[in-house]
């Protein structure tokens, strides 16, 4: 099902048929350099996969499909879900890009209508995003979506930056010129 489409980007949620493409991605160790889950294998995507699924069934909420408009395949996902930090759960941002994508925009233009998606139609109070210090391409992404104050935490044994992002602050910085649109 297509939640909202960008100028480059149509947005839908994952389905169990993405799992050989989604594997393709996930496996290459350049694009999970940052994931705490590490390299993903085809069993390792079918189980995040099917978390997607549980999560947009029991939140409405999750990683969505990222397929470019131009040649139809599957990019990467993008989208929020549960996150637990430090014993809270949160509505983390999350994103992961074939590599020959990268450079090229289509993180921030997706997270741009996730999070727009996410303020407008889901009503969330706020949104983390949870960055190494080191993932300078995110840290930008980041950036660029409005996220600007963080704290250090620990995750997962590795030192984060926990950036918070709430529906006002989302408001005053986005609601003009969006080039998402919601699909209905």
């Amino acid at each position: 099902m297509q939640t909202c489409e960008t100028e480059r980007l149509f947005i839908r949620t994952l389905s169990l048929d993405d799992v050989p493409e989604l594997t393709t991605i996930l496996s290459d160790p350049e694009v999970m350099k940052y994931s705490i889950r590490g390299v993903c294998d085809e069993a390792a995507t079918r189980r995040f996969i099917e978390w997607c699924l549980k999560s947009y069934a029991s939140h409405s909420i999750g990683p969505l499909a990222l397929v470019e408009k131009v040649s139809g395949k599957l990019v990467g996902f993008c989208g929020v879900g549960t996150e637990e930090v430090n014993g809270v759960e949160e509505i983390g941002l999350g994103y992961r890009l074939a590599k020959q994508y990268w450079s090229k925009g289509l993180a921030s233009e997706a997270v741009q209508a996730v999070l727009n998606d996410a303020f407008s139609q889901k009503q969330l109070s706020s949104v983390v995003a949870i960055i190494e210090p080191e993932n300078i391409a995110s840290l930008k992404v980041a950036a660029k979506a409005g996220f600007s104050t963080f704290d250090i935490y620990d995750f997962h044994g590795r030192p984060v930056r926990l950036y918070r992002l709430n529906q006002s602050q989302w408001d005053a910085l986005h609601t003009k010129g969006m080039n998402a649109t919601i699909a209905r």
